[in-house]
């Protein structure tokens, strides 16, 4: 598993991610209501929470629109984001942080600048998917070989 196939997969605007914020966006504005439609007064207080469940799901809809397009591609020994818009190649180390196993939820941390978050889904390219996974944790898995070797006998510091 170490030795994982150089990959190229393209990633795009989340459908998975679109969906998930439009859950939580209703969950807050349901909460709202429930508290608005609550015995008691109505008051200023219910009126900011609705403002907030609102600015925040118009956040998040603008955000998601803004999300990265392009190809992430593992060659062996680095992973690299290119930009679809820019062409402009980004090197750095990838991490995972969220694993669905149909989606996953992926964070490229270049040397400088602002860390990158990828949603890649199998239905993209199903046919390179298995691909995209046994690099993706052959990659963590050698991260954390690395750190144990920094740190023998579960010495971390």
């Amino acid at each position: 598993m170490n030795n994982a196939p150089a990959v190229t997969y393209p990633v795009g605007r989340s459908p998975f991610q679109a969906g998930l914020l439009a859950v939580l966006i209703f969950a807050g504005l349901l909460v709202a209501l429930m508290w608005c439609l609550a015995p008691g007064v109505l008051d200023w207080r219910q009126g900011l929470l609705a403002l907030c469940v609102v600015l925040s799901g118009v956040w998040a809809g603008l955000n998601w629109q803004r999300s990265p397009v392009g190809r992430l591609r593992w060659d062996g020994q680095v992973w690299c984001w290119t930009e679809t818009s820019t062409a402009v190649e980004t090197w750095g180390t990838l991490s995972v942080h969220l694993d669905l196993q149909k989606v996953l939820l992926l964070c490229l941390r270049p040397e400088t600048g602002a860390p990158i978050w990828l949603w890649p889904e199998q239905n993209t390219r199903p046919a390179r998917w298995q691909d995209l996974r046994r690099a993706v944790f052959a990659h963590q898995g050698r991260l954390r070989d690395q750190e144990a070797m920094a740190h023998p006998a579960g010495l971390h510091l």
